[in-house]
């Protein structure tokens, strides 16, 4: 399949599922972490479909790939996030393994995108 636009790609596809994912976890959160933890996780886990949509549309590689880094970062920052709310017993632990795995292969599919930036420059 070519890609077209951004929604082709299974990276943002699984990202945006990671969104749905984390608004579902964090409404059963305290009602004192809605503008903490709660709006932290929520801002991370969309940053990520948001920046790799906003580097697709990007005329250069260069700045495509800046964006990509910056996906990386938020999926790093969810994932500690996620540890967080976990040792504060928020949710259970199967949730939080499913959740960092999720995280662990966005990650990868983003540095296989970045290399493949990269190989076509």
């Amino acid at each position: 399949m070519k890609i077209k636009n951004y929604k082709d790609l299974d990276i943002w596809k699984r990202s945006i599922k990671l969104v749905e994912d984390i608004y579902r976890l964090t409404k059963s959160f305290p009602k004192e972490e809605l503008y903490g933890l709660t709006s932290q996780m929520r801002r991370a886990a969309v940053s990520i479909p948001s920046n790799i949509a906003e580097g697709f549309t990007r005329f250069h590689n260069k700045e495509y790939k800046q964006f990509l880094y910056i996906a990386l970062g938020s999926c790093s920052e969810l994932s500690t996030q996620i540890i967080i709310a976990s040792r504060l017993e928020y949710f259970d632990n199967n949730k939080i393994e499913q959740l960092l795995n999720e995280i662990d292969e966005i990650c990868r599919m983003t540095m296989s995108l970045i290399k493949k930036i990269n190989t076509n420059n």
